[in-house]
């Protein structure tokens, strides 16, 4: 009997003593919480329990993968199938295989059911009588990326990304973004903004875009993304705008090779999913998706500026031609009309946004 009480002790002592050196508490001992155990408990809060029903959500992108947009993208999909244990998986199609933005909104607010979630630039909206998308396009409106983050991440960004679905048009957002700041390139020398009187010039169905193309002297031209590229190479258009990044990874390059850094506005970004989408979600599947957008956002941050500049040096070692704008008060006096006219009746709204610099 007092063998088996020893043999008992010493096989009691044995173990702890073998949890310990593996670093393992006893069970009585509670571990005393660390920073990456809080990290772990909070992404088990955030995740969707086991009980949510699976679903796959297709998601859109007109760009590649490598832009900046598109790792964005990648960076959600990532966080919203983690954040909830496998239970919603995105299947990401990019490089516009989907189609345009235009076609991609037109499917999603017709209840199609092809798309469930797309990452468009928010000025894409205006066509739709979203008003206050509008004025994130308005021409030298930010003046610098802390500018725009500062909206982004404010509450009035918030009020912005409910437009859609309280204007009932079958959509909401879900987090805002950015590509960096979008300049013109053309097919044919340019040296200033003269350059562009006459220039047939590549607009979005917006009637922002077209009045900046017409303040410049130009003549908008509306061709969709998908088909830029071939419109340039053909010559139905002289020139055309986009971020930095997308230029080189839609190689634009090829067929324009002149890029003029006005920075006429930021290339404001919105993710959006269907309310149709939404709404078979459960409670917890829409918190991951808040969640894994906000944690997005933070990516897009933490990227573009780098991005974009490592994207301009490869540009100019591939003799690229960039031209620097070394006063921007004209530009900003061409397209004067444009932005009063589309702040009608928004005065106090816009004058939130540009006090946020």
């Amino acid at each position: 009997m007092m063998k088996k009480k020893i043999l008992s002790l010493l096989l009691a002592a044995t173990t702890v003593f073998a949890l310990t050196a593996c670093g393992v508490k006893a069970p009585e001992e509670p571990a005393a919480t660390t920073d990456a155990t809080a990290s772990t408990s909070a992404e088990k809060d955030d995740a969707t329990t086991s009980t949510d029903a699976e679903v796959t959500l297709v998601m859109a992108e007109v760009n590649p993968l490598d832009s900046i947009v598109g790792m964005v993208d990648q960076k959600f999909k990532e966080e919203v199938e983690t954040r909830s244990n496998g239970s919603i998986k995105i299947d990401l199609q990019a490089s516009g295989v989907l189609g345009a933005e235009k076609d991609v909104l037109d499917s999603m607010m017709g209840g199609a059911g092809t798309i469930d979630i797309s990452r468009i630039s928010a000025f894409s909206l205006t066509p739709y009588g979203a008003k206050k998308s509008m004025l994130l396009s308005l021409p030298y409106t930010f003046v610098s990326r802390e500018h725009y983050w500062n909206f982004a991440t404010s509450d009035l960004a918030a009020e912005f990304l409910d437009e859609p679905a309280e204007a009932g048009l079958g959509i909401r957002g879900i987090f805002y973004g950015e590509e960096g700041f979008r300049h013109f390139f053309t097919k044919d020398e340019i040296k200033d903004i003269s350059s562009f009187k006459g220039m047939k010039l590549r607009v979005s169905e917006d009637p922002v875009m077209e009045g900046l193309a017409k303040g410049l002297g130009a003549s908008p031209t509306v061709v969709p993304f998908t088909d830029l590229y071939s419109s340039l190479q053909t010559g139905v258009v002289d020139g055309a705008e986009q971020p930095i990044a997308n230029y080189k990874s839609n190689a634009f390059p090829e067929v324009a090779p002149y890029m003029i850094l006005d920075g006429h506005t930021i290339g404001a970004t919105e993710i959006i999913i269907t309310d149709a989408a939404w709404d078979k979600l459960s409670a917890d599947q829409q918190k991951v998706l808040k969640d894994a957008g906000r944690a997005a956002q933070s990516y897009n941050l933490s990227i573009s500026e780098q991005k974009e500049n490592e994207v301009l040096d490869e540009l100019k070692a591939d003799n690229v031609n960039i031209i620097e704008v070394e006063d921007i008060k004209p530009w900003q006096d061409a397209v004067k009309k444009v932005v009063d006219d589309n702040i009608k009746g928004q005065e106090d709204l816009y004058k939130q946004i540009v006090d946020m610099q």
